[in-house]
């Protein structure tokens, strides 16, 4: 786990990632990062800032705008040896790069028998933000599209940093998703940078609570911790669970062991309606017979069929808010005890 000083300090989160790249550069000779504007302005959230200064162009480097290609580059340099981190500028841009990842890179251990493998990682970012092109969230379309690379949602830029430590411990290949409002965000800077590590296809219980299990992940999770508070003064105790591994996803089935304390289920993310909420409402429902400990319906909250308009109205009606989180939990309340929780209409 990360460790902190009692001292340490609260820092833009984007602080704790550079400095942890910059302990992987140090720790592994063999890795390198390359993609759209990682290397000369040190990422456009300035995530490698001055890594290029500091390790060369070689190892930190830009790459044009062609995401296909570098989904093939890093593919070559991963099967050569190599530890690359290739760099997707937005999630909405993996589309371009989606037939490589899916094609080439998630069959090569399979059709090959073992005999041959590419660890790659490719680091991209996404979720919540302003504007048709970079507000995009097709979790359900790259899951179904990419069986065979892990896909990790981390909440924060700590979370994010351990995905890589513990990726440069294995020869698997993985998508990590940061979430693109969270470079600004302040977090404590931990001193065992490089070391600390996020376990892939463990959930975490980030809100313990007695009335309705809620499974989300990424930026979404702040919104839902958001609304808890508020559920909380109308006397309905939420427990939050982070997905942080969409595949593998809770290899533990912690998720049913909520379900069997709350008997209540709402999965929420801000793909689009049977997009990735419907893939984890399956796995906990189907896979994990969470269904047997459920006296209300299960249900998911997702973001609108459409892509948000520009500008923050465009995220905040498209994408569930505080208010929807708030009024899906309290309905379900309503529906299973309408004397405690009356109708709110």
């Amino acid at each position: 786990a990360p460790t902190y000083d009692e001292s340490a300090e609260e820092v833009d989160a984007r602080l704790v990632l550079r400095d942890n790249f910059d302990a992987i550069f140090n720790k592994y000779p063999e890795s390198l990062i390359f993609g759209e504007d990682a290397g000369n302005i040190g990422d456009v959230n300035q995530g490698l800032e001055g890594m290029q200064e500091k390790y060369g162009e070689l190892r930190v480097a830009d790459a044009g705008i062609r995401e296909a290609t570098i989904l093939g580059q890093g593919i070559g340099m991963a099967m050569r040896g190599l530890r690359p981190i290739a760099e997707i500028q937005y999630l909405d841009y993996l589309l371009y790069a989606i037939q490589i990842m899916s094609d080439d890179l998630a069959t090569l251990q399979y059709r090959t028998q073992g005999r041959q493998k590419a660890p790659l990682i490719i680091r991209t970012r996404g979720h919540r933000l302003e504007g048709i092109w970079h507000s995009g969230s097709p979790m359900g379309m790259i899951i179904n599209a990419i069986r065979g690379i892990h896909v990790l949602v981390p909440r924060n830029m700590t979370k994010a940093a351990g995905f890589y430590n513990t990726l440069l411990e294995t020869d698997e290949p993985a998508l990590v998703v940061e979430c693109l409002n969270g470079y600004r965000l302040k977090e404590k800077m931990p001193t065992n940078l490089g070391e600390f590590k996020t376990p892939i296809g463990v959930v975490e219980t980030i809100k313990e609570g007695s009335d309705i299990t809620v499974v989300s992940y990424g930026s979404t999770l702040r919104i839902i911790e958001q609304a808890a508070k508020e559920l909380l003064e109308v006397g309905i105790n939420v427990e939050i669970i982070d997905a942080q591994s969409l595949l593998p996803f809770d290899v533990n089935h912690d998720c049913v062991k909520s379900i069997a304390k709350t008997n209540r289920l709402l999965v929420v993310d801000e793909d689009v309606p049977g997009g990735a909420s419907a893939y984890l409402l399956q796995q906990i429902i189907d896979e994990q017979n969470g269904y047997q400990y459920l006296d209300s319906q299960p249900q998911t909250l997702a973001a609108k069929a459409h892509r948000p308009s520009y500008g923050t109205d465009g995220d905040y009606f498209s994408k569930p808010s505080a208010e929807d989180v708030f009024e899906k939990v309290y309905a379900i309340m309503h529906e299973a005890k309408p004397e405690l929780y009356p109708s709110l209409y």
